[in-house]
């Protein structure tokens, strides 16, 4: 099991938030604790932060917090992707990195820093949004049936 091999202690609130994760990818911390409450029953929100600050430190799971909005959680870790937002609703998707050697880790000045890693947000508007923001013709686009937000969705 993950936890073990990460050296963590298997409890059931560390296990149904990996498990919550893998359904519902980008969930908040709000999200996490009303399902974790519908599996346990019981469950502290200290509890679920607890666990979702000790999956992050073993790498088990990935926190990402796009500007004004509350950070979010994920299970995709170590692939370098990165994710795309809208702006009127929120949805979270996935989106892959550039293939080859990763461009976006090549910073021009990085001021002596070691860099080992980049967390690159686009923002836009989702298929189910875009349509109502004036000005935006793009609902001929062959994607727009796609939602990004959908859990596990990625946009291509």
């Amino acid at each position: 099991m993950k936890l073990r091999a990460a050296q963590l202690r298997v409890t059931a609130p560390r296990v149904a938030v990996l498990e919550e994760l893998s359904s519902r990818p980008h969930a908040d911390a709000d999200d996490l604790v009303m399902a974790v409450r519908e599996r346990l029953g019981s469950v502290s929100v200290q509890a679920v932060y607890d666990v979702l600050r000790a999956l992050t430190a073993a790498g088990l799971v990935r926190r990402i917090e796009p500007a004004g909005h509350p950070a979010r959680y994920e299970t995709r870790t170590g692939d370098n992707h990165h994710h795309v937002v809208c702006r009127s609703c929120g949805a979270v998707g996935d989106v892959d990195c550039a293939v080859g050697p990763a461009p976006c880790l090549e910073a021009s000045n990085p001021d002596g820093f070691t860099i080992d890693e980049a967390e690159v947000i686009y923002w836009g508007h989702c298929s189910e949004c875009r349509d109502d923001v004036p000005g935006n013709d793009e609902s001929s686009d062959p994607r727009s049936s796609r939602h990004p937000g959908t859990p596990g969705s990625q946009v291509p």
